[in-house]
């Protein structure tokens, strides 16, 4: 494999370092590479996969002041793409302004999410919380052409060349970017072009809503008034509505006023979702009570003649009991496993003629991360593609094709010591089904000290992978993904430069 070294950061990470998720499958990276031919260790790439897949990860490079989480580490991208039978590889730092400073410094500057505010040691900082580094390291979307990383507690919204990888600074949304920042999930609907986003925070009113048009521009931006701060993660939409939630699993009000940020779920308190139409005013919304839980991801909502059904991942257990756990480690990270709080996926039922609200559990599997077909976002769906885990532990170590309408389920085991990604589903060239595609994720293989992406067959994922590729290096384990598809991506077909050069 050609490959070619072309960055490198500074790390003071210990060498001896025992935390779990800096070591083993979540050992962090420092350099940066470019592979423009990738090696296929078998099988053969399909010809009609056509498109980048994108993945951020926390990929910490300093200790943390005193406690270091797991959502702290700064941004690094992974990206593949295909085309023509071939795949090219690349892996970036999204250079934040966070990163700079503290790689200027040498150290860690910004208290991470379990730590206080009050250790941070510079005056400028980002987040709902306040007094913590934004590392844009949560999510990634492309919009109009450009990625744009994003970070669960709001901040900016830093902007990368999808093919490249090269950074291109912070979004302005022409100048009119929201002070209050940008929360991570944020919605591009590939139907009409828009950006759809929310954020949140601990001064009335708590949480906003808006659209960035297919032109780029600031279209719409409304109040989203809650009883107080409050953690939402995700955001879903239709055709026509957008949903917001409001969970009763929230900084405890007593100690947040003495500045500690510490998290409860409240179970006599019940959810709430907000409808609000795509372009709708704060006086527009309707609120919709639903049992207590919180949901880290939805899948997907849709409208179905005078109701809105929205599936996502219901917690059972948002704050899963440490008892019987001895590990120190475990116990600490126990509110990251999958089958502690007890994630399954769920359907909520809003009623828009009489206000109320059905639930149906749709699978007893505990999974997460759910993806599905990009074209068939906030339309009726029948596929769901999600992450199953180790138990006890943040390691992806294998999928679920949930079909939502049959209630069957197809399942795939990474193997003994192989850890995914989140997975993405793209759509064949030409495909004419939900499911006429291909699903791609990023694994690292700890018997072989290697990392590899694997492309399954999405009709048929439990038959093994069509193709697996070598990557130039062990990457770490990371979350979230997106897919963009070559049609999507500016001189990706009419360009006879090789990948390198087409940019944007």
């Amino acid at each position: 494999m050609d490959t070619e070294l072309v960055g490198r950061m500074i790390s003071t990470l210990p060498e001896d370092d025992d935390h779990p998720y800096r070591t083993g499958p979540w050992r962090p990276q420092t350099r940066e590479w470019d592979a423009p031919d990738v090696e296929v260790v078998s099988g053969a790439i399909p010809a009609d996969l056509d498109g980048i897949y994108l993945r951020n990860t926390e990929n910490p490079l300093h200790p943390a002041i005193k406690a270091y989480h797991p959502f702290d580490g700064d941004a690094m991208i992974h990206l593949i793409g295909f085309r023509d039978g071939k795949a090219f590889y690349r892996n970036r730092f999204v250079r934040t302004d966070g990163l700079l400073a503290e790689q200027k410094a040498g150290r860690s500057l910004w208290a991470g999410t379990a730590e206080s505010p009050s250790l941070s040691t510079r005056p400028e900082s980002w987040g709902a919380r306040g007094g913590m580094k934004d590392p844009s390291s949560t999510d990634i979307v492309v919009h109009r052409g450009t990625a744009l990383t994003s970070f669960y507690m709001c901040g900016d919204l830093y902007r990368m060349d999808p093919v490249t990888g090269d950074n291109l600074g912070k979004e302005t949304f022409g100048g009119r970017f929201p002070a209050e920042g940008v929360s991570a999930h944020t919605k591009v609907d590939e139907h009409t072009g828009e950006l759809l986003f929310f954020n949140y925070g601990r001064t009335a009113p708590y949480m906003h809503y808006g659209v960035l048009d297919a032109d780029g521009d600031l279209a719409h931006y409304v109040d989203i008034p809650l009883p107080g701060p409050r953690m939402p993660h995700d955001m879903a939409y239709t055709e026509n509505f957008a949903i917001l939630g409001d969970f009763p699993l929230f900084w405890d009000p007593a100690l947040l006023a003495d500045g500690h940020f510490l998290p409860r779920f409240y179970q006599d308190i019940p959810t709430r979702f907000a409808v609000i139409p795509r372009r709708g005013t704060t006086e527009q919304i309707r609120w919709f009570e639903a049992d207590p839980t919180f949901v880290l991801h939805f899948v997907n909502a849709y409208e179905d003649r005078d109701s809105i059904v929205i599936d996502g991942f219901h917690q059972s257990q948002p704050e899963p009991s440490g008892e019987g756990i001895t590990d120190k480690w475990l116990r600490a990270y126990r509110y990251l496993s999958l089958d502690l709080m007890q994630t399954h996926l769920h359907r909520w039922r809003l009623d828009l003629m009489t206000g109320t609200v059905t639930e149906q559990r749709l699978s007893d599997s505990f999974t997460e991360f759910g993806m599905m077909n990009p074209l068939t976002t906030g339309r009726r769906h029948r596929f769901a593609y999600a992450a199953t885990a180790v138990p006890g532990r943040f390691l992806f170590d294998g999928l679920v094709k949930h079909d939502v309408e049959s209630g069957t389920e197809q399942r795939i085991c990474f193997g003994e010591g192989v850890f995914g990604s989140e997975t993405v589903m793209a759509p064949r060239v030409g495909s004419t089904g939900e499911d006429d595609g291909y699903l791609v994720t990023f694994v690292t293989d700890m018997n072989q000290d290697a990392s590899f992406c694997f492309v399954y067959a999405a009709q048929s994922p439990s038959e093994g992978p069509l193709c697996v590729l070598r990557l130039p290096e062990r990457i770490s384990s990371g979350t979230h993904s997106t897919w963009v598809a070559g049609s999507e991506i500016r001189r990706w077909h009419t360009a006879d430069e090789a990948p390198a050069a087409v940019g944007l």
